[in-house]
């Protein structure tokens, strides 16, 4: 079985369900008495997911995923967290007009900036218990070729653990092969 490591940073606007998110995948328990207590700066979980990659290699990551805060005033913070980071997992709750429009901002910053790929990023429009619940991509063609998933917590708590898994799936293929071209790059320079 190989082993890995993906760092995956959880940006968003604020009040849009990140850390909920971020405890339910790390079976992380966290007693807020159902009030909300923004991050400050940053929150690691981390925790193991085995699988299969797409072609059907058996592998085990550590996950180290980072819940950053949606605050702006942390944004110095920033840049310490890009080092070795495999993917970005947006969240941002479409039940509140403004998330949508700072989500492109959340994008340029953690993804266009840093030369990640579309690939390398999934949005997870995350709505709140007890709102209707329509998948409504964002609107902006900037964000058009990311994979954006519904997620719910309360009513289909699965499908986001499904979504999460098939994204972390796809970013420990693409290392993998990266690290196979790599290796046989070097190997052919050999002869």
């Amino acid at each position: 079985m190989l082993k890995t490591k993906s760092k995956i940073l959880v940006v968003g606007p604020c009040e849009a369900g990140k850390t909920w998110i971020s405890n339910f995948l790390a079976e992380a328990t966290e007693s807020s008495g159902g009030q909300y207590h923004p991050t400050q700066g940053v929150r690691i979980l981390e925790f193991e997911l085995e699988g299969n990659t797409e072609t059907g290699r058996q592998f085990k990551t550590e996950v180290e995923l980072w819940d950053c805060s949606g605050d702006r005033r942390f944004e110095s913070c920033w840049p310490a967290f890009w080092k070795d980071t495999t993917g970005i997992l947006l969240v941002y709750n479409p039940d509140k007009p403004r998330q949508e429009k700072e989500l492109e901002k959340w994008y340029l910053h953690f993804v266009v900036k840093q030369n990640f790929k579309d690939s390398q990023c999934v949005i997870f429009s995350h709505h709140k218990p007890k709102t209707d619940k329509v998948l409504q991509p964002p609107s902006s063609q900037r964000l058009s070729g990311v994979h954006c998933a519904l997620t719910d917590l309360e009513e289909d708590p699965d499908s986001l653990r499904d979504e999460f898994n098939s994204f972390v799936v796809a970013l420990v293929t693409n290392s993998l092969n990266k690290q196979d071209q790599e290796e046989e790059g070097i190997m052919e320079g050999r002869h």
